[in-house]
């Protein structure tokens, strides 16, 4: 676990001091007058700067580097990039502002022919247009919206933060007294851009091609849920672990141009893979669809919900739903004795049970802990809650927790553990959801 924290903390720290050289370099560049038009200027610089700085990290987050990805988890960085998006967005227009009202000032002249005059520079119009494209972006990330948009739709408007970071960046390069910093700013484009272009363009083909997978077959699990066995080759060295999971595209008619996020269901065997899924609408339902000989193009692993996250011999391994694919991989393979590892595997009702004959099977195996939390979630008896959760693992604050599940249930569990008094550091949660 203190590998898992330290590689977060070295991320955060990294995105910080990036940050504060940024600041220095405006620091270094800005000339005091008590003007109105040049305090306009130069709070329009520094966020200007910012700004860009901004976008380069966001873009960052989502360039799936191995590295990132499996030290930080991909959960963590999803939220990181959800909040860095909020606050690139408040730079942006903080920029426009301070910029539009200084000109307005220095020329002397109404917002609007100020804003008539600055569309004249091509530069700054189509920084414009890229300031628009990321609003868009995030509008359809706000709570309200996503719900409401396909994951097709979300990601397709997600694909224009590239063009919008391209429209910026001739206008980043004009800014006052730049020259000497532009080449730093260039590259730090530059490596960014070879970065995605590597991690999401190259090496997925290159898995591709290098793996060969089909789907082997499709398997009912559950009302609403199916296993989908995929084979290929050289399997061993995609090293993916229990508890991570891949983007998968199916090369199929309306699948193709979605990449999934599905977690392992079971520990990668010989020449084999495979994924549980909720089939219940859209995508999904169109993967228990899947005909055998499909072509397949998985990309991963990611995620740092594995044993790496460990920290105490035993383990409590909580999942809700179908949130039970991770955690059943992890109760087969996490090394441990006799009552070490405990599952609580939450569901509305027994006939919603998936994979149930090879959790009972893991059970008896390992003499491991199984417990089914059955009942609806608006309940009057939450058996997740604090006094619950104690009652089921008495000695609950001396283990690590691993959790799954639908972003509501994980949330609330998250904080029922805490109030518990298990150690946040020990609580370890990743969401699948896009």
């Amino acid at each position: 676990m203190s590998g898992v924290r330290d590689a977060a903390m070295r991320v955060k720290g990294g995105m910080l001091g990036g940050a504060g050289l940024v600041a220095l370099v405006w620091a270094a560049q800005v000339r005091p007058s008590a003007r109105l038009d040049a305090l306009f200027a130069t709070a329009a610089h520094l966020s200007g700067l910012l700004a860009g700085y901004g976008v380069l990290v966001l873009l960052f987050l989502m360039a799936r580097v191995p590295a990132v990805e499996h030290g930080v988890g991909a959960d963590r960085l999803a939220r990181w990039h959800a909040r860095g998006g909020r606050h690139v967005l408040l730079l942006c227009l903080g920029h426009a502002l301070f910029a539009l009202f200084g000109y307005a000032v220095h020329q002397g002249v109404d917002v609007v022919s100020a804003v008539r005059d600055l569309f004249g520079y091509p530069a700054l119009a189509a920084a414009f247009a890229g300031t628009a494209l990321l609003a868009a972006v995030g509008v359809t990330s706000a709570r309200a919206v996503r719900g409401r948009v396909s994951h097709e739709t979300w990601r397709a408007v997600h694909l224009l933060v590239y063009l919008a970071a391209s429209l910026a960046f001739g206008h980043q390069l004009a800014g006052p007294d730049l020259a000497l910093a532009g080449w730093f700013w260039a590259l730090a484009h530059a490596t960014v851009a070879v970065l995605l272009v590597w991690y999401r363009a190259v090496v997925p083909v290159r898995q591709a091609l290098r793996h060969a997978l089909r789907v082997a077959e499709v398997r009912i699990e559950g009302p609403g849920v199916v296993s989908v066995v995929v084979y290929g080759q050289h399997l061993a060295e995609l090293r993916a672990e229990p508890g991570q999971f891949l983007r998968w595209r199916f090369l199929q008619r309306r699948l193709w141009h979605t990449a999934l996020p599905f977690s392992l269901s079971a520990p990668v065997q010989g020449h084999a893979l495979r994924i549980t899924v909720k089939a219940l609408g859209g995508h999904s339902r169109r993967i228990r669809r899947l005909r055998p000989g499909t072509r397949v193009i998985a990309t991963g692993p990611f995620g740092a919900l594995t044993a790496a996250r460990r920290t105490r011999p035993k383990v409590l391994l909580i999942a809700g739903g179908v949130g039970i694919t991770p955690m059943r991989a992890l109760f087969e393979t996490l090394p441990g004795g006799p009552g070490e590892i405990t599952l609580l595997y939450r569901a509305g009702a027994e006939e919603q049970l998936v994979l149930r004959s090879e959790l009972e099977a893991i059970a008896a195996e390992r003499r491991a802990g199984l417990h089914y939390l059955l009942g609806s979630s608006d309940a009057a008896y939450d058996p997740l809650a604090p006094q619950a959760l104690l009652a089921l693992v008495p000695d609950l604050t001396e283990h690590d927790v691993y959790l799954c599940g639908p972003p509501g249930m994980a949330e609330a569990t998250r904080s029922a553990l805490l109030r518990a008094g298990v150690p946040a550091v020990r609580v370890h949660c990743e969401c699948f959801s896009f």
